[in-house]
Order: structure tokens, then C-alpha cells, then sequence
């Protein structure tokens, strides 16, 4: 009765190839989800379902599985640079940098330790990127070995398939690698993770420097007949006055930067404290009334930036003080609050808080777009625009000086780097990259999904020789050291020299493997989603490391 389901294979080869696929991926999302003291193997789960699969099932079109492996792996790349782009580059500076630095030393020691383990043990070349990118838990940076390896002459299949169990092999004892190494450090060092959690939040409220508002009183002769305008630049660049009310009036009015002071007049400053400390001393004295909640005919609202005329301006080329008399006080972008300060170019989904009138609020709200349907609608004529892009760039060769054949950074490598690169731009004319975080995530887990499934897929049916022959135990344990070996290198140097707090640590290590099982353990130890910080501070410049060193490893040892 059920005759027909096996004779798909020959009857309709599509179906079969498809029918298997979504199964491999649906039955290894749910062995990842499986978790044993909050760790699990996540995506991977669909990696070794494919492997394991692979064992019972006739084989599926090799032609077929490349274009599904690659295809998954574009879409996972690209649409994780979208997200991370706005800040991956910010995260370059100050505290960022520092973080960086040591993830960029975590890359290339495991990138260098690599090929030297390869050549002690006799390893053949062509199975180091696959190690390398097993060791690091980083799917990226095997597809763009692969795709490297296989632009090479004379390398045949049977060799081309190696780095993919060798990152099969290796990939497991990775996830063990890592979290050992946690472990290890916080027994080393005798380390309290929540102790340290505790600390972590204390530092960060002190630094931290919250927006709040303030009612100060003109007593300054100095500022009498200057302008709000005149007197926010003398308080600094960090303030913006959103209220006003006039001596011996009753009603507050909108801040407009025209209108001119008069001494015992009241303006409502918003800024950090220190900030606010300056326009006090400069204006007069602090004063306990709130003007938010004094009398009169002006409220504020939340408006959304989803109008693309708008989109690269500034508060001060918007210029809505004087079309439509409001006064745009803050803008919140992500998880962060900014006072509107001039010269900040507005991005599509940011939220500006502004003062006015009903009436004047509503036209503010037709200029600035307020569509909370566009917000949440996913752009596909940029999505297919920007892949292309990443395509191209990944094809793009690049002459590199004593390599016999060019470099490319790969359909991988090329759709990460486009992603970062319009994640910060946000747009270009009518064309906008904005994607809503779920439907960012669900692209991301489906292009995943199918990488790990076309890939688990191709190398089962030599998976089982492989893992439990004498070369499969080296692998392991060469990748285990590959692993291992850098991260205790730096976890030590920033525990014992940096003195780096275990939330920061934790979270730097996490995403210098690109491991969210580990950082889901790190919080775990922490109780705590502090470490997330630094997770996503090191994450994008730990991905595009791995890939372009697995594709130089690819080159330069399979050539």
C-alpha cells in the first residue's frame, strides 16, 4: 500500500529530495531542542539527523544538495549581517575594541594552530579547514572552505567531501571544548558567577547614563532675550528642552528653539544628569514642579520612522520646530536612548519622542510615516537585492601576492560582509533593509536548517567509517585541542591580566566561538543575560575572521 512512497525516489525525484530534506530538518530541530542543563545542540541537531539519515536513505542528487547547502547557507549569512550591521561597526571602539582585539587573537591562534596540529599528526591538508571550522562550531566558515576547495583543479570528489566530516567529528567535541574550558576557569580562578553578575550590574549602573527630564528655573540675567536655540548649545549638545512656560502664566507651551527667554521663565530639560547639571548652573536653580504634568494644551507621542523621504535626515534638516511646531526631544534606536541631538541621521524603525499639540502631532505623524504595518512588513525587493549583491562580492576575484589562484571571500563570505554593510546603512533611495527581528530569526533558522540538513545529507553515507576509525579518533582529538588551546590561552590572559569579570568573559568566549548553546550555559552559571553584551559585541567580527581564514586555509593547503 505504501509502495509509492518508496518508489519516489525513481517516479519523482524532486519530491523525494524535498519530502527528505524537511524531514531531516523538522526531525533534527527537535533533537536540538533537546537540552540537559540548558545545553543543547541547537541547529547541529539537523546535522547529524542528516548524517544519520543519510545511512537508511537512497542518495539525493548531488547537483541538487549543492544548491540547497549553499542556498541556506546564503540566506543564514546575510540576514545575520542585516541584524548585526547597525552595530558591528560602533562595536569596533572603546570597550568594543578591547573585546575585539582578544576575539581576533582567539581566531588566528585556532586559524595558526590548525594547519601546524594538521602537519604534526600527518593529517591531509584538505581535512584542516573542516577541523578548523569544527572546532570553531561555525557552519559559515565550512560552506565557505567547501566553496573555495571546490573551485580548485584537480580536486576530486571523494577529497571534497573530507572537510565535511571532519567538521562533523570535530564539532561535537567543540561543544564539550567550550563548555569545559567555562568550567575550568571558574574553578582556576575560584570564580563566583553570580557574585560577578552582581558586580557586573553595580559597574553598569554607574556608568550607565539614563535619560531623565528636569524643571529649571531662568536666574540668569546672561540668558535673558537669548533664544532656547542659543541657550541649548551654551549647555552643551546632550540637552534639548521640550517645555517652556512663561513667568506669571499658568500653561506650558511647546520648547520651540525661535522662542526667547525672560527671566523666572521654567524650561523642562532632557538629558543625562550631568548634562542637566550643566544647564542648571549655567540657567539658575532646579525646580520640583514637573511641567509633563502642568497644565496645558501640549502632550507628547512616540512616532515610528517608516516614511523613506525622511530616512537619512537629521532632527535639524526635519525640521519640524518650524514647519510644524513640535520638538522632537529623544530617539530611541534598538536599545538605545539618544537625545535628539542635530546632526543624528534618523533610520527606518527609529521611535522619536515628540512634544506638541494634538493637531501638530498628527501632521508630525504623516511626515514621519508612524505605519507600524510597515515596521513590521519584511522588504523582499532589498532582501533579493542585497543577496544578489552579497553574490556578486563573493564571486569577485581578488590577486593576492605569492597565491597561485585568486582569492574570493565566497558566496558565504561576500553575503555576510554586503549584510554588515547594509544592516549599517539601512537604505538607499527607495530601497530599505529592514528586517523585523522574527522575521530576521525565522530566515535565519530556516537558511541554517537547510545548510546543516543538504550537508549532514552528503556526507552520511561515509560519516560511520570515518568517525569510528583511527582517523575519525585524531580528528576528534585534534579538533578538541584546536578548540581548547586558544580559548584557555585568552580566558586566562583576561581573567589573570585584563582582570575581566566573568560576564564579560564568559560572553567574549561565547561569541568568539559563535556558540549560542555556550552562552545560554554562561548565562546559566550567571543567572544573568548581562553576558549577551559581550556575546553579540565579538560575534560579527569573530564570523567574517572564520570564514575568510577557513578560505584561506582551503587555498593555500588544498592547492
Amino acid at each position: 500500500m505504501l509502495d509509492w512512497i518508496f518508489e519516489l525516489p525513481q517516479t519523482s525525484p524532486v519530491a523525494h529530495a524535498l519530502g527528505l530534506i524537511m524531514f531531516v530538518c523538522a526531525a533534527g530541530m527537535a533533537v536540538g531542542s533537546i537540552k540537559v542543563r540548558n545545553v543543547g545542540l541547537g541547529g547541529a541537531g539537523v546535522l547529524f539527523m542528516g548524517i544519520l539519515i543519510a545511512q537508511f536513505s537512497q542518495p539525493i542528487d548531488e547537483g541538487l544538495l549543492n544548491f540547497v547547502k549553499e542556498f541556506g547557507l546564503v540566506l543564514f549569512v546575510f540576514t545575520i549581517g542585516l541584524q548585526l550591521g547597525p552595530g558591528f561597526f560602533a562595536s569596533l571602539r572603546a570597550e568594543g575594541l578591547k573585546l575585539n582585539l582578544l576575539t581576533a587573537a582567539l581566531v588566528v591562534l585556532a586559524g595558526g594552530l590548525a594547519p601546524l596540529l594538521g602537519w604534526l599528526v600527518k593529517l591531509d591538508p584538505i581535512v584542516v579547514p573542516g577541523l578548523f571550522a569544527g572546532a570553531s562550531t561555525n557552519a559559515p566558515a565550512l560552506g565557505a572552505a567547501q566553496q573555495s576547495l571546490a573551485a580548485l583543479p584537480g580536486v576530486d570528489s571523494a577529497r571534497l567531501a573530507l572537510p565535511a566530516l571532519a567538521c562533523a567529528v570535530s564539532y561535537t567535541g567543540a561543544f564539550a571544548g567550550v563548555l569545559g574550558v567555562l568550567l575550568l576557569l571558574k574553578a582556576l580562578f575560584r570564580i563566583d558567577p553570580v557574585q560577578e553578575a552582581e558586580t557586573y550590574a553595580a559597574e553598569q549602573r554607574q556608568t550607565r547614563k539614563p535619560l531623565v527630564r528636569r524643571s529649571i528655573v531662568i536666574e540668569n540675567s546672561e540668558l535673558a532675550g537669548l533664544t532656547l536655540d542659543e541657550v541649548s548649545r551654551r549647555a552643551g549638545a546632550g540637552v534639548v528642552i521640550s517645555r517652556m512656560r512663561r513667568r506669571g502664566e499658568t500653561e506650558v507651551r511647546t520648547a520651540l528653539p525661535k522662542e526667547k527667554l525672560a527671566l523666572g521663565d521654567t524650561v523642562l530639560g532632557v538629558g543625562d544628569s550631568q548634562h542637566l547639571d550643566q544647564l542648571e548652573r549655567l540657567a539658575g536653580c532646579s525646580s520640583d514642579e514637573d511641567l509633563m504634568t502642568a497644565p496645558g494644551n501640549i502632550t507628547f507621542r512616540r512616532l515610528v520612522v517608516t516614511n523613506k523621504e525622511v530616512l537619512g535626515k537629521t532632527p535639524a534638516e526635519l525640521d519640524l520646530e518650524n514647519t510644524l511646531g513640535v520638538m522632537v526631544t529623544r530617539i530611541v534606536r534598538g536599545d538605545s536612548e539618544m537625545t535628539a541631538v542635530p546632526h543624528l541621521r534618523l533610520l527606518f524603525g527609529d521611535v522619536l519622542h515628540i512634544v506638541g499639540d494634538q493637531e501638530q502631532l498628527e501632521q508630525a505623524a504623516q511626515r514621519v510615516g508612524n505605519s507600524l504595518h510597515k515596521l513590521n512588513e519584511t522588504q523582499f525587493i532589498p532582501l533579493f537585492a542585497g543577496i544578489l549583491l552579497g553574490v556578486l562580492a563573493g564571486s569577485l576575484p581578488l590577486a593576492i601576492p605569492g597565491m597561485s589562484q585568486p582569492v574570493r571571500v565566497g558566496l558565504a563570505g561576500g553575503s555576510l560582509i554586503v549584510g554588515l554593510l547594509l544592516g549599517r546603512l539601512g537604505h538607499l533611495g527607495g530601497l530599505v533593509w529592514h528586517m523585523p527581528l522574527s522575521a530576521n530569526r525565522a530566515f535565519r533558522e530556516f537558511g541554517v536548517a537547510l545548510f546543516f540538513a543538504a550537508l549532514g545529507l552528503a556526507a552520511g553515507d561515509q560519516f560511520l567509517d570515518a568517525a569510528l576509525s583511527p582517523r575519525g579518533l585524531t580528528w576528534l582529538v585534534t579538533g578538541l585541542v584546536i578548540t581548547v588551546a586558544p580559548l584557555l590561552a585568552v580566558g586566562v590572559w583576561a581573567r589573570y591580566v585584563a582582570k575581566m569579570n566573568f560576564v564579560t568573559l564568559g560572553g567574549l568566549l561565547a561569541g568568539g566561538m559563535t556558540n549560542p548553546p555556550a552562552l545560554s550555559f554562561v548565562n546559566n552559571l550567571c543567572r544573568s543575560e548581562a553576558p549577551t553584551l559581550a556575546y553579540a559585541t565579538v560575534y560579527p567580527l569573530s564570523t567574517v575572521l572564520r570564514i575568510l581564514i577557513a578560505q584561506i586555509l582551503a587555498l593555500v593547503l588544498g592547492a
